[in-house]
């Protein structure tokens, strides 16, 4: 059995009581992998809920056209990927990615289903994030359609570092472009406005965020608004930026 420190690298599993995360301790395997490894793909059924440990992450993607993925929302630590929305075996609708390798906590949905049944709060503890995740695709879709390209860039750097826990993030421009839904020419313009200001250097595959607290006084407030949500419904399950020294 996997042993209950490593499933608490997770903070929504960490959120359950202990007598509910008992019922599901069995039946949890751990994987380990690689930025672009799909963990659902749109239109299959879904049959496992993912759990990221630590700095991994996963973003969900939906097709804008033919052509083009946008992302929708980055999953780290403080969620889970697939099935706990749905709570069933019903059509992805979105595909499923790694963003950030690392591991994850695989849980088949026939064993969480068991467990629902044993315990109520279990089913509450499912509500309760389906209405976090929802509030964040909400808050996403109006940061998408009112802010700046420099604004959502920013807020999106400073939430995939309050999820993988650094300050240098591994990622290209053609990725940042797919995550915010715009053209590279846009996100190369961006970055090299906020590395002229010392608040980014941006590197082959890699920005580095230099100075956080003028990163902050960019970025819109979505980022908060998500947060300041969770707290409500799932207190200290978002990550925040005292995370930062504990890692």
């Amino acid at each position: 059995m996997i042993e209950r420190e490593t499933v608490l690298q997770n903070r929504l599993l960490g959120a359950l009581k202990p007598d509910d995360l008992d019922l599901l301790m069995p039946s949890f395997t751990l994987h380990e992998f690689a930025p672009g490894k799909i963990l659902q793909e749109a239109g299959t059924d879904v049959r496992y809920s993912w759990f990221p440990l630590g700095d991994a992450a996963a973003s969900f993607v939906v097709a804008a056209d033919a052509n083009h993925l946008v992302d929708a929302a980055l999953i780290g630590r403080e969620g889970a990927i697939c099935g706990l929305v749905s709570s069933g075996r019903l059509p992805a609708y979105a595909r499923a990615h790694v963003q950030f390798g690392g591991r994850f906590l695989r849980l088949p949905l026939s064993a969480l289903a068991q467990a629902r049944q044993q315990s109520p709060s279990i089913a509450h503890w499912m509500s309760r994030y389906a209405d976090c995740l929802v509030a964040q695709l909400f808050q996403s879709a109006a940061c998408n359609a009112s802010h700046t390209i420099a604004q959502r860039l920013s807020r999106w750097l400073l939430a995939t570092r309050d999820r993988i826990c650094r300050d240098e993030i591994a990622i290209t421009q053609e990725q940042l472009g797919e995550m915010l839904g715009v053209g590279r020419s846009f996100i190369n313009r961006s970055l090299r406005q906020l590395g002229v200001k010392g608040i980014l250097s941006s590197r082959r595959r890699r920005i580095v965020i230099m100075d956080v607290e003028q990163l902050h006084a960019i970025a819109c407030g979505c980022n908060e608004r998500i947060r300041e949500h969770f707290d409500q419904v799932l207190a200290g399950v978002y990550p925040h930026d005292a995370d930062m020294v504990a890692a």
